[in-house]
């Protein structure tokens, strides 16, 4: 069963969407505002999240939601269309659309999302020389050696693994491990991805596993 938890405070849009979505086989919670949402996300593995909300704004609570809840995907909604607003929203969100938007559009973008969660459900997954076990947190090379990280070394890779083939922000991977606000210069999230890299890359100098995309952040291919 496919759960979506809806934070929306427009009624006319809202009923929209919750009517649509539930015609495509979706099971919605809605709320109109974001003071229930621990409660009411239940196994919820989506939430579409409106930014101008009563109380808390759509960008906190998504930011607490991702924290407390990595594995659960974000689709921000927001009549803001500035470039700094999405950029604020992609750094935790997994998507961001901008209304209006058609409901095609939005089924379209949470079937992506509900797909890729199935896949980071995936029990094992193979990366070149090794195999990760998401289940077990598990990674053994195909010699049989086991890799063992450290507490955030292990956050920011299966982090990764769950966004598979996503260009992740140095900000977004900072402020799912740490928790906190990444300061714009800070050299910790690079130093934890160099170690990580000498434990699982065959040549840490030329990584084939956690890549680099200069200027913006990182990426698992899968």
């Amino acid at each position: 069963m496919k759960e979506i938890l809806y934070i929306e405070d427009d009624i006319e849009i809202g009923t929209i969407v919750k009517e649509d979505l539930e015609q495509r086989g979706y099971v919605v919670r809605w709320l109109t505002s974001g003071e229930k949402v621990e409660e009411m996300l239940g196994n919820a593995k989506v939430v579409i999240l409106d930014v101008m909300l009563p109380g808390l704004d759509g960008f906190t609570i998504g930011q607490r939601l991702k924290h407390n809840h990595p594995d659960v995907s974000i689709l921000m909604l927001s009549a803001r269309t500035a470039v700094d607003d999405k950029l604020q929203g992609l750094r935790f969100a997994d998507d961001y659309v901008t209304k209006p938007f058609h409901p095609e559009e939005l089924a379209a973008r949470v079937d992506v999302l509900f797909r890729r969660n199935q896949h980071a459900l995936t029990k094992e997954i193979q990366l070149h020389h090794l195999t990760v076990n998401m289940t077990e947190n598990r990674i053994v090379k195909n010699d049989g050696e086991e890799i063992f990280l450290t507490a955030k070394q292990h956050q920011i890779f299966m982090y990764l693994l769950r966004h598979p083939n996503q260009i992740l922000t140095k900000e977004q991977l900072y402020e799912a491990v740490w928790g906190e606000a990444y300061l714009e210069g800070d050299k910790t999230l690079m130093v934890h991805i160099r170690y990580l890299r000498e434990k699982i890359e065959v040549n840490p100098s030329d990584p084939k596993i956690v890549e680099t995309i200069r200027g913006i952040g990182y990426r698992v291919k899968q």
